[in-house]
């Protein structure tokens, strides 16, 4: 495997809360930090990964072993929208674990991993056994970790790992929503076209970018923040409720708002936590799952028994026997646990997706999702 020449500049180690312990070489920036150790199937794109705010609060672990072959693109990069190129502005990762990196050669490369994510502020681990690291996860569920990059001589002992654990709060009790999402209003789009409110708690780029690709307009909305009938004199038409980090459950204020009865006759599409929040407001419950779903290569059925490939990141999941007084009925599943996929209404108003439909990175074969919610949004116009 042509994995780059390691240097002997820098050590970097990654220790888990039960103790076990990774070593490898560090890249990045030379900093310690402290997240729940999770890991993705994805084989490509690995920057759209770093940048999703879903994972913000997390070290991520690749389990396709050579990244950086095609790198980043240039520092802080937008479209001709004004949109970043990647999922937000950023690093959201709190580190970064692979089994090797490689240099990058691509036309549309800016810089190097490393190179990004020492600018960043990011550490990251190569050298590491990652199939070892995704069986024990797999085996024993997520757990906290400590990710460590520094001189490779003088590498922090199990000890004083654990204890920087120990001091550090659990990953549901921090605000990591309110991390990434706006602070304030926001227009994006044509004037022409139907306006569509976003209650934003991490959204993706690519999720504005397929709404605005459809000739809709975008009101983006902090988390907690009401949803207006009008703006500006226009109608609210619709309402998309995108990803985020962290437990749902925290998001009461956003529940709550999904909950008023003219928030919820509004045509309304859930993707990702959107998904578990447009459950919460009907009265159903989440849970986490032992090691949660990221990668580009998850399989969805839907009733008809069409199967679709779609990307994922999320640890928690609707539970399907808190559904029943809730109005809504189960729309998509994952046939490699049975945890539910998707969410719809009887009148049709209401469809929510785990996975993520526009992609980016991974397959777009649930894009007609979006197609469906934008023309029930026209109808409501």
């Amino acid at each position: 495997m042509p994995v780059r020449p390691e240097s002997a500049e820098l050590g970097g180690t990654l220790f888990l809360e039960d103790g076990t312990r990774f070593d490898g070489v560090g890249f990045g920036a030379a900093v310690r930090r402290i997240g729940e150790v999770v890991f993705t199937t994805g084989m490509v794109g690995y920057p759209e990964s770093l940048t999703d705010p879903s994972f913000r609060g997390q070290i991520l672990s690749f389990t396709y072993p050579l990244l950086g072959n095609y790198g980043v693109p240039p520092a802080r990069a937008r479209g001709s929208d004004g949109l970043p190129v990647l999922e937000s502005g950023g690093v959201q990762v709190r580190g970064v674990v692979v089994r090797g990196t490689t240099r990058p050669s691509h036309w549309s490369s800016g810089q190097s991993l490393e190179e990004w994510l020492a600018s960043e502020g990011v550490p990251g681990i190569r050298g590491v056994d990652t199939r070892r690291l995704t069986e024990h996860l797999r085996a024993d569920g997520v757990l906290r970790g400590a990710i460590d990059v520094g001189p490779a001589g003088d590498r922090p002992s199990d000890e004083e790992l654990a204890r920087a654990i120990a001091r550090a709060p659990q990953y549901a009790d921090e605000d990591l929503v309110g991390e990434v999402a706006p602070r304030k209003p926001s227009l994006l789009g044509r004037p022409t076209g139907p306006l569509v409110a976003v209650l934003d708690c991490g959204l993706k780029t690519s999720i504005l970018r397929a709404l605005l690709d459809r000739g809709v307009a975008v009101l983006r909305l902090p988390y907690d923040h009401s949803v207006p009938a009008r703006w500006d004199g226009r109608k609210v038409a619709g309402l998309l409720v995108g990803n985020g980090p962290g437990d749902p459950a925290r998001l009461a204020v956003t529940v709550e708002e999904l909950a008023r009865p003219a928030v919820r006759s509004m045509p309304t599409l859930g993707i990702c936590l959107g998904h578990q929040l447009v459950a919460l407001a009907r009265g159903a419950t989440t849970f986490k799952l032992k090691y949660g779903h990221r990668g580009q290569n998850k399989t969805v059925v839907f009733p008809d028994g069409r199967a679709l490939i779609v990307s994922e990141n999320h640890g928690y999941a609707v539970d399907p026997k808190s559904m029943r007084a809730t109005g809504l009925r189960p729309w998509a599943v994952n046939p490699d646990d049975g945890t539910l996929e998707g969410l719809r209404d009887g009148r049709g108003r209401l469809l929510a997706l785990q996975g993520h439909p526009e992609g980016h990175p991974g397959p777009q074969e649930a894009g007609f999702v979006f197609d469906r919610f934008v023309e029930r949004v026209r109808r409501s116009a």
